[in-house]
Formats: C-alpha cells, structure tokens, sequence
C-alpha cells in the first residue's frame, strides 16, 4: 500500500495527464445488462508511446478494472512475431483525480502498442457517464440506457484520455437485447443474433475527442428526410410519438444545408441521427452524429403546443447541428476556451433560424442573450471568458452565460465591427484550417486577423480575457460628445479594467451614424459637421442621441440629463427601434440595481412605455416591473400596490390590442406575447385578468377540448390558478397535480411544474417543493419547479431546503444541486439572511456549488444595498401614486 502510494503521489493534483501515451484508436466493445442496470466491457486502445516509460496514466471513474494488458508492435516488421506483452505489477484507480495507474516493470519503449482493459460498472441514476432512464411501453416500465460524457464523464464509462485535445477513432460494437435498437456516433455497420442477445458493430468514427463519444440503447421509433448533400437525418422519439419530431426533422435538415454554405465546409459525417430521451440532465448534447436531446426540446405537438416551445426547439437544435462545425469537427484545445464551442453555436443559431423564419425576429431576440450576460458579468464572482481550468471537473460549473451569452454576444459585436463577408469569410478559413484538429482562441483571432486584414488580437482579448464589461458615461458639451469608459459593477465598486469598444451611436436618426473605436478611457467627438453647424435645439421632441445602436455592444450607456430627457421624448413619439427601447430600459434599470440612477426617473422611462406592443420591448418591461415589485416589497412595501395598479395600467394597452383569442394573421410573436403579457398581469394581481383566467381554467377542467384554453396562454391561466390558492381552498392546487399526472407530453409537464410553487401560501408551497422531490417527478425536471418559486414563499422555501439537505444532497448532489442554490436563495434582498445562508453552508460544503453559491450570495448583498439606495429616494411616494392614477 505505501509503495503504492508513493507511486500515485507524483501523478496526483495535476490539471492534465502526464504525456507518457497518446491514444490514436479506441475499439471499445460493451454488453449492457438493463434488467441488472449494469455494463461490462473491453476497450483496446491502440497507444503511441512517447517516451520510453514504465507508466501509462489515463481516466478512469467509478469503474472496476479486471485485467489489463499492453503488447508492443515492431514497427520494422510486417508481423507481430516480434510483439511483447506486458501486464502491469500495479493497477492503481485514484477516484479523487479520476486517474487510472498502469505500473509496469519493464520500460514500454517508443513506438506503437495496443493498451487492453476489461472492466465493469453499474449504469448509474446520475444522468452523467453511461446512465439508466426509464420510460413507459404498454403500460410497463422499462429501462434504457443513454450515455452523456461531456464534459468529462466519458471516464464513467470505459477508462480513456478524457481531454478534449487527444482525439482519436472510435470503433464501437455494442451488445444489448435482441428486441432493442442501438444508436451510435456512426451508422450501424453488422448486426448479428446469438440467442436473446444482438451484437450490434458501427463503422469507424473519424478522430473525435472523447466527450463526443455516445451510445443509446432503448426502444425508439423514427422518422428520417435527407439533405440536399444526400445525408440521412433522423429523428428518433418514443414508441408512438414519431410524428412530434416532425419540425426538428425539418429544421435539421434545413440547417445542415445552411451550415455546409455559409462555413464552406460540408457536414463531416454520413448521417445525422437526433434522439429525445425520457431523462437527461442538459438541455441537449452534441454528440458527433447522434445528439440527444429532453424530449421537451426536439418533440412538438402541432395542436397542443406554443408558439414559444417551437421557437426555443429551433433554436435548440440549430444551437446542436452547429456544434458539428465549431466544436466536434474544430474542437477547443482544452475547456479553458469552452466559449469557442458555446459562444459559436448560440451565435449562429440564431442566425440560422433568422434566415428560416425571418418573421421571428430572431436577431431581435438575440438582445436576451445579451442581457442574461450583462447580469451575470456585472458581478465581482463573474469570470473571464477565457478562464483557468484546474482541476478539469471544475468545468462543469462553467457551462453559463459567460460562455453562451457574452460569448454569442462579443462575436456578434465582432461581425458587425468587421462586416458580414469579412467575417464569414475568416470564419470559413478557420474551420478549414483546424478541421480535425484542436484549437485555442488565439488561433481564432489569428485568422480573423489575417483573413480580414484588421488586427482585432488587442481589442479582443480585453474582451475574453479579462471578466466584466464597461459602461460608457455618455456627456453633450455644445458641439461635442464626450464618452468615458468605466467597470460596470452591480455592486457599486470599481476596478482599473478598461476595454478596447467598437462604439456605435445614432444622431436624431438612423441615417446618421457614426462609429470609432475607443481605447482609452476617455474620448471627445466633434459633432458639428453633422448639422453643418447647427445642432438641433434640445427641446426639439425629434432629435436624439443614442449609443450603442442597435445593441450591437457587449456594454451598458449611462447618458446626462438632457441625452436622457432626449431619448425619453424620442420613444414617446416612436422614433427608436424596437432593439434601442429594449437597451434603453435594460440599462436604466441595471444603472438602477448599481445605484447610479434613482427608481423614480426608471418609473418616469417605463411610463412612456405605454403603448408598446412589440415581444421583445414588452418582454424586457415585464422583467423589469416584476424585479421592481420584488425589490419594492422589501424597500417600500406600503407602495407595492400602488407600484403594481401602475404596471398594469402600462401593459393595458397591449393586453387590450391582443385579447386573450389568437387573432387571424397574427405574428408569431404575437402569440407568445399574449401569454407573457396575461401572465404578467395576474402576477400584478389584476383582478380582471385574473377572473377571466379562472373561467377559462374551469372551462378546461370541464372540457379538455374547449377554445378558452390555449397553449398560448395556458401558463397564465395555470398562474392565476396557484396564486389564488391556498391550504384550506386548495381545489386549484388538486386540479394542477391531476392535469400533471394525466399530463401526456413532456412539454405539459413542465409547464405545469414551472407554476406549481408559484402560490404565496407558505404551507401550500411546501406541499409543492415536498412533491418536487418525490417519486412523481422525474429528477431532471425538479429544476423546472424551482424556477417557479414564489418572491412571497422565499422564506418558506429557504427552511425547506434546510430541512431536507440530506435527501436534496443525496439525490441531486451529482448534477443539479446548483438548481436548488441558485433558485432558492437568490430572492433573498438583504445582508442578515445571506449571513444566514453563508453561515449554513459554511458547515455543509459542495465544491460543485461553490460558484453559484458566491455569485448568489453577492446578488443577495447587491439587492440589500439597492434597498437602502430606494428608501433614500424621498420622491417615490408622489411619483408612484400620479402614475398609478
């Protein structure tokens, strides 16, 4: 044991394995056991050794390894009569650093060998490595396997160089069931029958990282369509269902034809297949040639759902195909570059599902992006873009809006920095160049540079390598502009960063604009030339300035007095677009949150906001009154309902103009908004909207096929339901479990956990957060229950959570504690109750948690301090009671 031990002590606590070997072939052969929920197997890997060496060190987790040899070839001969073997004196599996030790005692000499080990696991519940799900056929419940490796969980599954850079080919034959079907990255090459048990062999995969690799083994029916490049795209759904996978079959194919032009780069493999399964812990995953997704976001019932869900399955698979460019076929280098995988696909998915429905508006809706990135990057727990990763299971708690939405963002603003051919262009050299191979971020702007004859390395790296973003105070001096550079922060604090910004700004109309790079912190531009001279009298309702347009920059515009009192004017008369009255109400209210505008003159802008109507302006307002309401419960909690009457005055317009019935040609955002909308104003306590979403609930209870009951506005109707109902009238509460346990689709399901906490009785809320957690509700769908928490059961919940640490801990410890941390304690607004909560974690730590706990907690103590900021705001009591009225 002490030699052992001696051994181990020089490959423990290093980021990445030793480079003694590097794989370049893995044939991995598993037979999976689903009624004893376990797997066994082998995997010869055929090894380049780099360095004469008595060790080889790869990944291995929660396995048990039988045997192991290695055997040696002489590269000087044609036959093997010349190969040695070896077995190793020491098998060390190290589960802290997830490393397996072959200790050998003869030196392994350079050149190629073949590494065989057989091993065996349990197909674990932790919808990470190779998992078991449960679904139900005939009325009986079943097991299905399904594999999900990224980031690091292919180790779980058969022992491996499990870093992204050390890619090889795969040839992968399974053994399951005879009655069974098997997936795979590659199309199924044999299947032969020996009894009750079928070995199912694929071809041979190209050079691929690890994390990609990915098997399914259940009972699915499909459906299939081909490209216009001849690839076979298939959609595989549970017994029954083909038909819902319909609209991702479709936008998968037109997607992949749309990637093969736009990157100048054919899809890299020979067919495409798409899997929704039962239980999945993401969202979905990027598998080379087999991506597996929740089947809330690849299934879609024509008659039964929303306009929203078909959107965000758009996007979802757009966001999937696109990783088979940036991602599977040019692959990070390592996961501190985890943006060039993530921040890419969200980009152009967006793009690619504009080009698809350009009546969406999706690039308009790309600003939700932005703005979930802004929040969470103002925070001092913030990180870089570009980020150390030590030890490599600490990515996981990385896959966030740094990485998706300021990543997507800052390459947006690239591209319009650039222009479109420009960068479309650089791009393709890009995913020529590294096809195959790995990459880092340097190597991305390198080329940019290159292709596009514009050196962005410096401006850039302010961007990724450094955490945060500015906010540009914004200053009229007669003829000038002045523009000032600063670290936004939510807290109020300040740092040296500064940032090399393409600024943009508009001047009284989008006819004339300017832009120029700012890189220093201050900057004064001559505006005079622009009116020959004459700038407009500022009193003139129909001049204005606005920075930033069209929210093409990763930054917030604090603007003085008079630009502010300018813009104000310029949206009461509808001379911005949609996109610049989303940024300017986003920014006020995070200037707001930091303490650098007051809560009344945010009121006075979302008064002018009356007669919006567009989705993503009236979506941004629905956001901002409701963190209004809940801050002004805690702050001024005598005017919330005054706060509240003068929210829904503001949204009457747009609720009167929609109706609660679709409308005959209709925009699609259309019909999203009228849920928000209504949703909105029951959460404000309109008793009107209220009554006429409980007629139309009861109408549904009654009859399960009535017009008053649509998917569109199902999630207000369910709202109005929960915020009514309490321990002693809870026959609303009743009637939501029933619909969920009756409930057919996925989709239905969610939708009705993501309500069921929302009601303000503490007790009932506990009968919700206790079903949560039951037998009833499938693990990875707890995260949907607690983004429904009520702002009046924080409280409540925050003791719950307390109360049941150990069963919370036990059963979502692997994977979604951080739904639970996040969710539960971010409402909380003042400093003695995140003591209270920074004292009890103190004594019961996760290292996954850690994160989410900080920047929690900071957003807590941030929300604390806007609370003093508010009471201090003597106008508030007037103001709020003349714009109620």
């Amino acid at each position: 044991m002490e030699q052992k031990q001696k051994i181990l002590a020089q490959f423990k606590g290093q980021s990445r394995l030793p480079n003694f070997a590097i794989p370049n072939r893995y044939d991995l052969h598993l037979n999976t056991d689903l009624s004893a929920c376990s797997f066994s197997g082998i995997v010869r890997i055929t090894l380049a050794i780099l360095n004469d060496t008595k060790f080889i060190v790869l990944n291995a987790l929660e396995l048990d390894v039988h045997g192991v040899s290695y055997s040696n070839s002489n590269s000087n001969s044609n036959s093997n009569s010349n190969a040695q073997s070896y077995r190793p004196s020491h098998v060390i599996l190290d589960e802290e650093d997830e490393i397996l030790v072959l200790v050998f005692d003869d030196v392994l000499g350079v050149g190629e060998g073949i590494l065989e080990i057989e091993f065996s696991a349990p197909l674990n519940g932790h919808l990470k490595g190779f998992y078991k799900c449960t679904y139900v056929d005939g009325g009986v419940k079943k097991n299905m396997a399904v594999t999900q490796f990224e980031a690091v969980d292919a180790r779980r599954c058969f022992p491996c160089w499990d870093e992204p850079a050390l890619k090889a080919s795969f040839k992968i034959s399974l053994d399951i069931p005879k009655e069974l079907m098997a997936l795979s990255n590659m199309p199924v090459l044999d299947e032969k029958l020996n009894g009750d048990i079928k070995t199912v062999s694929f071809e041979e995969s190209p050079n691929m990282s690890t994390y990609l690799v990915a098997f399914v083994v259940g009972l699915l029916d499909y459906i299939e369509d081909t490209t216009a490049e001849g690839i076979k795209v298939r959609v595989y759904c549970p017994l029954g269902k083909s038909e819902q996978g319909r609209v991702s079959l479709n936008i998968a194919v037109k997607v992949l034809d749309y990637f093969t032009k736009y990157f100048s780069m054919s899809y890299p493999l020979p067919k495409l297949d798409m899997v929704a399964v039962p239980e999945f812990g993401g969202g979905a995953m990027e598998n080379n040639g087999l991506i597996v997704y929740r089947e809330n976001l690849l299934l879609y019932d024509e008659l039964h759902s929303s306009a929203e869900n078909k959107q965000i399955l758009a996007i979802c698979v757009a966001h999937e195909v696109a990783h088979h460019w940036f991602g599977n076929l040019v692959t990070l280098a390592w996961w501190s570059d985890l943006w060039l995988n993530e921040g890419f696909a969200t980009w152009i998915s967006y793009m690619a599902i504009d080009t698809l429905f350009p009546e969406w508006k999706m690039w308009t809706q790309f600003l939700q992006q932005t703005a979930r990135g802004l929040v969470i990057d103002a925070l001092e727990e913030s990180h870089p873009i570009e980020m150390e990763i030590h030890p490599a299971r600490s990515i996981d708690d990385k896959f966030d809006a740094i990485s998706y939405k300021k990543g997507s963002t800052i390459i947006q603003m690239l591209q319009i920095y650039l222009g479109d051919d420009n960068f479309q262009k650089a791009l393709s050299e890009y995913i020529k160049r590294y096809a195959w191979k790995n990459a880092k971020t340097d190597d991305l702007w390198a080329v940019i540079s290159e292709e596009s004859g514009t050196q962005i390395n410096l401006m850039m790296d302010t961007w990724t390598k450094q955490m945060g973003y500015p906010v540009i105070y914004v200053k009229s001096r007669d003829t000038t502009l002045e523009f000032e550079q600063s670290h936004f922060l939510l807290s109020g604090q300040h740092s040296g960063s500064q940032w090399i910004i393409p600024i943009t700004f508009s001047l009284g109309s989008y006819n004339k604009h300017k832009n120029f790079l700012l890189e220093t912190k201050f900057h004064v531009v001559d505006i005079s030339k622009d009116f020959a001279g004459t700038i407009p009298n500022t009193g003139d309702g129909n001049f204005w300035i606005k920075v930033n347009t069209s929210q093409s920059g990763f930054y917030r515009v604090k603007y003085d007095d008079k630009l502010e009192s300018q813009l104000r004017k310029a949206i009461e008369n509808s001379l911005l677009s949609d996109t610049d009255k989303f940024g300017i109400l986003d920014d006020a209210y995070a200037l707001c949150q930091a303490g650098h505008q007051s809560l009344s003159s945010v009121l006075s802008l979302i008064d002018v906001y009356r007669k919006e109507l567009d989705y993503i302006v009236t979506s941004r307002l629905i956001y901002v009154c409701n963190g209004i309401v809940n801050i002004a419960t805690e702050a001024i909690p005598d005017l919330v309902f005054e706060l509240k009457q003068f929210f829904i005055n503001v949204l009457h317009f747009s609720a009167t103009k929609l109706g609660w019935e679709a409308i005959p040609g209709e925009g699609h955002s259309s019909a999203i908004l009228r849920g928000k909308i209504y949703g909105a104003l029951v959460s404000f306590d309109d008793g009107k909207t209220h009554d006429e979403a409980m007629h139309r609930f009861q109408a549904y209870v009654r009859d399960r096929k009535t017009t008053l009951f649509s998917a569109d506005t199902k999630k207000a109707v369910y709202l109005a339901v929960m915020r009514k109902a309490t321990v002693s009238s809870r026959n609303g509460f009743e009637s939501m479990l029933q619909l969920y346990r009756e409930a057919e689709t996925a989709e239905d399901k969610e939708e009705i956990l993501r309500i069921l906490a929302a009601c303000p009785d503490p007790d009932l809320l506990v009968e919700a957060l206790d079903f949560f957690i039951s037998e009833e509700v499938r693990e990875q769908d707890v995260i949907y229950g607690l983004s429904g928490i009520s702002f009046e059961g924080r409280h409540r919940a925050w003791e719950w959570f307390k109360e049941n640490w150990e069963p919370i801990f036990n059963k979502y410890g692997h994977i979604l504690l951080t739904n639970f941390v996040r969710d539960i304690i971010t409402p909380f607004c003042s400093n003695e109750e995140a003591d209270e909560i920074e004292a009890f974690f103190a004594t019961h730590p996760h290292e996954m948690v850690a994160m989410d706990l900080k920047q929690s907690l900071e957003q807590v103590r941030i929300k604390a301090r806007w609370v003093e900021f508010i009471r201090q705001d003597h106008s508030l009591p007037d103001l709020i009671s003349k714009l109620a009225a």
